[in-house]
């Protein structure tokens, strides 16, 4: 009899156990949804549609990130270089000139 006792307690405390670490799991999982959810809108709340680009349209360049050969002073070079044409769209974020 007692031992059909202790294994029923185990059992018990076992499931106790269980069902315990099945909330804190559930709440756990709930509060990150929400704090993902908050994440999201935080991340995208500036956030805005790129430009679709046609053929034909006129752009400008950047030139921060273009390397030139010919100018050796980086100051010195134009921030946007003359408009030109776009002549075909190679995939949805690159142009060919």
């Amino acid at each position: 009899m007692e031992v059909d006792i202790r294994k029923k307690e185990k059992v018990e405390k076992i499931t106790e156990f269980a069902e315990r670490m099945k909330k804190i799991q559930e709440e756990a999982s709930t509060v990150l949804r929400k704090a993902q959810k908050e994440m999201k809108w935080q991340a995208s709340k500036k956030r805005r549609e790129a430009k679709k680009w046609k053929k034909r349209d006129k752009i400008i360049l950047n030139t921060k990130n273009l390397v030139f050969k010919e100018r050796l002073v980086k100051k010195l070079v134009d921030w946007y270089i003359s408009p030109y044409i776009i002549d075909e769209i190679v995939f949805t974020n690159i142009a060919k000139l």
